[in-house]
């Protein structure tokens, strides 16, 4: 199994920057790919960023040249860098991670999540 735990999150400013981290533990080698979701009050949870096993990034259209995606492998930690924040990106967020439980069947598993607020 494979454990995530999130940190990093708090109350910023419109304008500011917050920098996410989420470790990995456990059968970290089964990890196929990371993802960055947020879920704010109301609405369905989306994929903010996402990191393929061969290390390709993308983002949703929403925050694009503002948040930047990052790994470290060493580490089994994944970072999500936020800048220029907007109140609309209030929301708690939630690292996940695809991971093989046998050779044919995978799963995902969830940070914890912590929340990010932008005041105006």
């Amino acid at each position: 199994q494979v454990q995530l735990v999130e940190s990093g999150g708090g109350l910023v400013q419109a304008g500011g920057s917050l920098k996410l981290s989420c470790v990995a533990s456990g059968n970290t080698f089964s990890i196929i790919r990371r993802g960055w979701y947020r879920q704010a009050p109301g609405k369905q949870r989306e994929l903010v960023a996402d990191i393929s096993s061969d290390g390709t990034l993308s983002y949703v259209d929403s925050v694009k040249g503002r948040f930047t995606s990052s790994r470290d492998g060493a580490k089994n930690t994944v970072y999500l860098q936020m800048n220029s924040l907007k109140p609309e990106d209030t929301a708690v967020y939630y690292c996940s991670a695809d991971f093989f439980i046998t050779i044919t069947h995978r799963s995902v598993v969830w940070g914890q999540g912590t929340q990010v607020t932008v005041s105006s």
